[in-house]
């Protein structure tokens, strides 16, 4: 028989503890699924402020590795197929899973082929990559030449070539040893457009370069006796804009042919800069800023950190 009180009514239950139990699982239940739609929510707006985040995040192995994270192809491109420059190899990674990918266009110097810079081809594509190491029309050609060249050869990478389809044409870059690294300066400064552009022992007759506005990374040689950083590298890095983001790296016990054989420094500051600035992959910043100190492989290193956009 169930007991009343003397209003009326029947007495209440006290709430059990497995009740209580039931409450505190169904609040933590309720705040777990929150915090997994904040995280998403702030991974997805992560992914949306940096869509061009390629490969994994970085270290200071991956960045010295002799290959990075993608398996790479290349292609022939003959001289009698193309206009404006003479053919040449692209790399380029092999999976199209991530998108598209930002490209680079190197020329070689004086005298040379491409060749003499072939190796900065399969390891720039496997960092996440389009890279196209291209012949000059004639070996002789002058700096302003072969930057009118390295523009054609990026035009025809993204409206012509095989792997057009996988390249963003809006992240390009470009780089060139000794002539070629004049070149590149030229080319950047017909091209404001490009993201970035990398000299390497570069020579030209023109010094100065107030007009660029492509993040630049100079790289000299201390041992240059063919482009002596004196009159060649330091004065095109002093005339960059200083509101520009640029960078002086000075190999250490190195000649005016170091970048034509395979070169962690090169490789590492070249991989980090194009990462920064073709693909805004802040996630390489570490390796530019604070700036890189001297050591055994690096004479002098100049520059600014890279500005937030």
């Amino acid at each position: 028989m169930q007991h009343l009180l003397l209003d009326g009514t029947s007495p209440r239950r006290p709430r059990t503890p497995r009740s209580r139990t039931r409450t505190a699982k169904g609040v933590f239940a309720a705040a777990l699924a929150t915090a997994s739609l904040v995280a998403a929510s702030v991974t997805g707006a992560h992914a949306a402020d940096n869509p061009y985040e390629r490969g994994p995040a970085p270290t200071q192995s991956s960045i010295e590795a002799s290959r990075g994270s993608y398996a790479t192809s290349q292609t022939s491109v003959s001289s009698l197929s193309v206009t404006g420059f003479g053919g040449g190899t692209i790399y380029y990674p092999t999976s199209t899973a991530d998108g598209t990918f930002g490209a680079v266009a190197i020329s070689p110097g004086f005298t040379a082929t491409q060749s003499s810079i072939a190796w900065l081809g399969p390891r720039l594509a496997s960092q996440g990559f389009v890279v196209f190491t291209i012949d000059t029309n004639t070996t002789a050609d002058q700096p302003a030449s072969r930057g009118r060249q390295l523009l054609a050869a990026l035009d025809y990478l993204t409206t012509r070539s095989t792997v057009r389809g996988r390249i963003d044409s809006t992240r390009l870059g470009v780089m060139g040893h000794s002539m070629g690294g004049g070149g590149s300066l030229e080319a950047a400064k017909s091209r404001t457009s490009l993201k970035a552009a990398i000299p390497l022992t570069g020579w030209n007759t023109d010094k100065t370069w107030p007009e660029l506005r492509t993040p630049t990374l100079v790289v000299g040689a201390d041992g240059d006796t063919v482009a002596p950083v004196a009159t060649h590298s330091e004065p095109f890095y002093n005339t960059l804009p200083g509101s520009l983001d640029k960078a002086y790296l000075e190999l250490r016990g190195a000649s005016h042919f170091t970048p034509n054989t395979s070169n962690t420094t090169i490789a590492k500051y070249s991989v980090s800069w194009l990462k920064r600035f073709i693909d805004d992959d802040t996630r390489y910043e570490q390796f530019l800023c604070p700036l890189p100190q001297a050591s055994l492989t690096i004479a002098e290193y100049r520059g600014n950190c890279p500005h937030t956009s």
